[in-house]
């Protein structure tokens, strides 16, 4: 990545090595080692979900020519920091509602999944960033995330594994606030140029997310982790499908484009997220993923061509429509479902307003702080 300070050598070890040191000094004092007991199905969807991180996302950036490196070693080194950043911004969330500290493995597993909104974001900014805006953008963003979640909590009383779940939608949206201030690079550029090796290996990191996605719903949920993962199974494969026949119908050859299909084969899982543990039947988790794959292709198009101009967004990695435009359809259906079976109960109240308001809190700070970190 370009660099835009005068020494890599005075700027990188110095900021690494005082944040480093801030969370030693801050885990000494204020984090305790919970001993909660750990089923191995937990341990193993953490594992899972750290691979997602790693591997998936690091794999699944390395498109472009030249920056290869920063996708796969400044993503490794994003998430050992942000997991420390988020695991005491955690906490003290924690004290200031006043809850209960959670154990080791649960306190972890909520540090791990909220760095995917981190690393969402930077693949929006990728060859654009150097690693110190790289590090305040990931300190900045988690302070936002945990803080939207703050007040998700305190003022509509949103469920705690719910926020976690905009994780996606929150990466998503500050990461393209956060692109619209950086310029955009020459389409002939070399540094924006995609090679079959690098196609081959993003390819590696769309199959690991596909395989590891269903332990990202399961891994903070407390009840339904079995419809869960049947739930997002479903989704991915039937979004998945719909991403090769829509590919197929909307190249000029009639060929499968890989770019949809790295980006519409994880649709399903992204939008099936917010209701994975609750959907009963199988067919509707499958409906959505088909919706999912469709609104990647057709969004993919639209946000091209249209509105990353007009707006003067340069989505690096196709961030809006992969993980942005499938979240903002899971959260569509999740209150729809919602409405459904709140009114066959003859219970339609303000449960509805409080998903759709949480939703709208996380869009807003994501943009706001998202632009105003750029």
């Amino acid at each position: 990545m370009a660099a835009h300070y005068r020494s890599f050598r005075s700027s990188v070890p110095g900021l690494l090595l005082l944040l480093q040191a801030a969370f030693i000094i801050l885990f000494y004092f204020f984090i305790s080692d919970g001993q909660d007991f750990i089923p191995a199905p937990a341990y193993a969807a953490f594992q899972d979900v750290n691979h997602m991180l790693v591997f998936g996302f690091g794999f699944f950036f390395l498109f472009l020519r030249r920056y290869g490196f920063s996708s796969t070693g400044f993503n490794l080194l994003t998430i050992v920091l942000g997991v420390q950043c988020s695991v005491l911004l955690e906490d003290l969330l924690t004290f200031l509602l006043q809850r209960q500290t959670q154990g080791g493995l649960r306190r972890i597993a909520k540090a791990v999944v909220s760095m995917t909104a981190v690393v969402i974001s930077t693949g929006a900014v990728l060859g654009k960033a150097n690693p110190v805006q790289l590090i305040v953008m990931a300190v900045v963003e988690l302070a936002a995330f945990h803080g939207s979640r703050g007040i998700n909590s305190v003022f509509l009383q949103a469920p705690d594994n719910r926020t976690m779940m905009h994780v996606h939608l929150f990466g998503a949206y500050f990461g393209l606030a956060l692109s619209s201030r950086f310029s955009e690079p020459s389409p002939r550029s070399e540094k924006s140029r995609r090679t079959p090796k690098s196609d081959l290996f993003s390819m590696l990191g769309t199959l690991f997310l596909w395989v590891f996605w269903p332990s990202f719903s399961f891994v903070l949920v407390a009840e339904g982790r079995d419809r869960a993962i049947s739930n997002t199974y479903f989704a991915l494969a039937a979004s998945t499908v719909a991403a090769f026949v829509l590919s197929a119908l909307t190249t000029k050859d009639g060929k499968f484009h890989m770019t949809h299909i790295q980006s519409a084969v994880l649709a399903g899982g992204v939008a099936v997220g917010y209701a994975a543990h609750s959907i009963e039947y199988p067919w509707i988790a499958m409906i959505l993923g088909l919706l999912a794959s469709l609104v990647t292709i057709l969004g993919s198009y639209c946000m091209q061509r249209c509105l990353n101009p007009a707006l003067k967004i340069h989505d690096t990695s196709g961030v809006h429509f992969t993980f942005g435009l499938p979240a903002v359809l899971g959260g569509l259906a999740q209150v729809i479902l919602l409405v459904v079976t709140l009114v066959v109960l003859f219970r339609l109240g303000s449960l509805v307003l409080t998903h759709v308001g949480a939703f709208c809190v996380t869009i807003s700070v994501a943009l706001i702080t998202g632009f105003i970190t750029g």
